[in-house]
């Protein structure tokens, strides 16, 4: 019940706060290129419920067509104002709306595509026992994803057999010790290594 109403509370307060940098990211992102303010892709959440999950465009119109992961800090489908927003993640705030209508928790797993999801395990998908959400450790330890694909001949079966089952190792042993205490020690994890 407290995670709940801190989420509530400070989702708020963040997209309040943070409403002069939105407008100005909103403007960037329609002066460099076509397309829409907002990308909404499908997500899966707690209790394999589907949710639209709220980012800034940082990719051309479509381009989700060419597969899902992006690639490399150079994927050619990446937007100029995209790699800026990518590398600090600015790309993630509008989650702060899913948060806010509770889709989202600040801190979970992270919601994967039904995609994915629909090759975890039976012991995989108690993540999903759990509200997704913009932070985790898996997220932490694998903050240069993208860098790490572009080196495989094979990105989707790298992310599949290797990287997927890794985070997910993760977010399962945070089910097991997870606490408010150490759910604001991987926010101020998060918020550190965006700024390192």
């Amino acid at each position: 019940m407290i995670k709940f109403a801190f989420d509530r509370v400070f989702s708020f307060l963040g997209i309040a706060f943070l409403l002069p940098l939105f407008l100005g990211i909103a403007i960037w992102i329609v002066i460099d290129s076509r397309g829409g303010i907002f990308f909404v892709q499908e997500r899966v959440g707690l209790k394999g419920r589907h949710f639209g999950l709220l980012k800034f465009r940082t990719m051309f119109p479509l381009s989700e067509q060419h597969g899902k992961l992006t690639v490399g800090a150079k994927d050619p489908r990446v937007t100029s104002a995209g790699y800026f927003l990518r590398k600090y993640k600015l790309d993630e705030l509008p989650q702060l709306w899913n948060v806010l209508i509770a889709d989202m928790s600040f801190v979970g797993p992270r919601p994967e595509v039904p995609e994915y999801v629909a090759l975890y395990s039976e012991e995989q998908w108690k993540v999903l026992q759990v509200r997704p959400g913009i932070t985790d450790e898996a997220s932490i330890a694998y903050f240069e994803e993208s860098e790490l694909l572009s080196k495989s001949a094979d990105p989707r079966k790298t992310y599949i057999e290797e990287v997927m089952p890794a985070k997910l190792k993760m977010n399962l042993e945070y089910l097991k010790r997870r606490s408010y205490i150490r759910d604001l020690e991987v926010i101020a994890k998060t918020l550190k290594r965006i700024i390192s």
